[in-house]
């Protein structure tokens, strides 16, 4: 249910976005700066040393751990992975779905 509501809002705030004419919306190779427009979501860590990474897979870098309690505000999810921002820390980064409760 939470997984749920995450994409019908962060689906709701790229809806905008789908709208507007082709020559005023964001170029397709910026995927990325479209979904930080959309309205953040709070989320929380559920688990202890989850992973924070550099793009939306476990083929990329691991940038930093979270642990249970920490905030984390969803900006989009691509697959599995939902893309943010970690509450006084790193910023753009993707967490896979599964530790996060939204």
């Amino acid at each position: 249910m939470k997984k749920t509501m995450l994409a019908a809002a962060l689906l709701a705030g790229g809806l905008a976005l789908a709208g507007m004419p082709s020559s005023h919306a964001a170029p397709a190779a910026a995927p990325v700066q479209a979904e930080q427009r959309a309205a953040a979501v709070l989320c929380v860590v559920n688990d202890n040393g989850v992973n924070f990474r550099g793009g939306p897979g476990p083929e990329y870098p691991v940038l930093g751990q979270v642990h249970r309690g920490q905030q984390f505000n969803a900006h989009g999810q691509e697959g599995n992975w939902v893309h943010g921002d970690v509450v006084g820390g790193r910023t753009g980064v993707w967490i896979h779905v599964a530790y996060l409760d939204c």
